[in-house]
């Protein structure tokens, strides 16, 4: 992420590409700035949900949130657009993407859901092969301990609406109280992750 390579600038040249950056995010626009803070006063907190328009419900919707809350980036007031999720959820995806990395390797021919295209011919049979073929890699790569994954926190400043952060955390919902507490402990600079890395076990009905 943005944050983190520019530690390889020198001070000069990410000061001027900074400010240059400044100037095309209205997430950094005083106004926008003013609005979200009437949007979180009328809330009554820090932060508000950012809704999105999703034809579908996204599964496991308890731990995954999209906030966005306003606070200080490099001396300047900014707005912070964050998603949040459980570490359990990130380490579900991790490891069905292991999976299926290993799948194609015994099913060549089998084409990922979002690699599908209007030229994509379908082949029933084959993806049940496969999903179980996927299901029982999971359960094979959880028992082995293969994915071990720690709370993590990613800053974008070059996200296209203010500040991105990408937040990962241990915890078995991300309700209000979670995101509050990351909210306060993020503005007030005291943000403490836990470093342990964690494997996780699906329970797979039969």
């Amino acid at each position: 992420m943005g944050a983190f390579s520019s530690i390889f600038y020198i001070f000069e040249a990410k000061s001027t590409l900074y400010k240059m950056s400044l100037k095309n995010n209205p997430g950094l626009d005083p106004k926008e700035i003013e609005q979200l803070k009437k949007e979180c006063l009328e809330a009554g907190a820090k932060f508000v949900y950012f809704e999105e328009e999703l034809n579908d419900e996204p599964d496991h919707v308890e731990e995954f949130v999209h906030v966005q809350f306003v606070g200080n980036y490099k001396g300047q007031e900014a707005i912070f657009d964050a998603v949040i999720y459980s570490l359990r959820l990130h380490f579900n995806s991790i490891v069905y993407e292991t999976a299926e990395r290993k799948a194609l390797k015994t099913y060549p021919l089998y084409v990922p859901m979002e690699n599908r295209d209007e030229t994509y011919e379908a082949n029933d049979e084959m993806d049940e092969e496969v999903e179980l073929y996927i299901t029982e890699l999971i359960e094979e790569i959880e028992e082995n301990e293969e994915v071990k994954l720690a709370e993590h926190l990613e800053i974008d400043e070059n996200f296209e609406y203010g500040i991105g952060l990408d937040v990962c955390l241990n915890v078995e919902e991300v309700d209000d109280a979670v995101v509050a507490k990351f909210v306060n402990d993020y503005l007030a600079g005291t943000l403490k992750l836990d470093p342990t890395l964690y494997s996780f076990k699906t329970d797979f009905e039969d």
